[in-house]
């Protein structure tokens, strides 16, 4: 088998038994490489080093995968909302937003509000009146049945 040296240089082709006992003398492992080479390949190196460093790897790589996928958060609204829950929602959405995510802002019509679905409308557009140092409206409000929707996204 081929075998390579704990720094990357290349030992030569060696016998399985001179190869373990060159990673023994290392206090290394023998590591199978490339098992289907012509000859076979193994490296001599720290074996649980070099499982630590790639789980690192990957853990990095998902964090990034996940740092470029912005998620989507729902909040509901009412057309007779108080300031101060008004106040709270408004601070939690802006939170998100500087966060990277979207949001999906939601009114939720009951019974005769029906009626005054533009005081719904209303509220939206003061809502992302408040927001517009950090956000811009990706989809103008919709009436979709008895709930209003709008769709707002963090500023580039």
């Amino acid at each position: 088998m081929l075998v390579i040296g704990p720094n990357g240089e290349q030992v030569g082709v060696k016998s399985l038994e001179d190869a373990l006992a060159l990673s023994n003398y290392a206090n290394l492992d023998l590591v199978l490489i490339n098992p289907l080479g012509e000859p076979p390949v193994a490296k001599v190196m720290d074996y649980n080093k070099y499982r630590y460093e790639k789980q690192k790897k990957v853990k990095e790589a998902l964090k990034k995968q996940r740092a470029s996928q912005s998620e989507t958060k729902e909040f509901r609204l009412s057309p007779v909302i108080d300031i101060g829950d008004f106040e709270t929602k408004l601070r939690n959405v802006r939170k998100y937003l500087e966060k990277g995510d979207k949001i999906k802002l939601s009114i939720r019509f009951k019974g005769r509000q029906m009626a005054h679905t533009e005081l719904g409308e209303e509220m939206l557009q003061k809502f992302v009146a408040r927001l517009e140092d950090v956000a811009v409206v990706e989809q103008a409000p919709k009436l979709d049945g008895r709930s209003m929707t709008m769709l707002v996204a963090p500023k580039k």
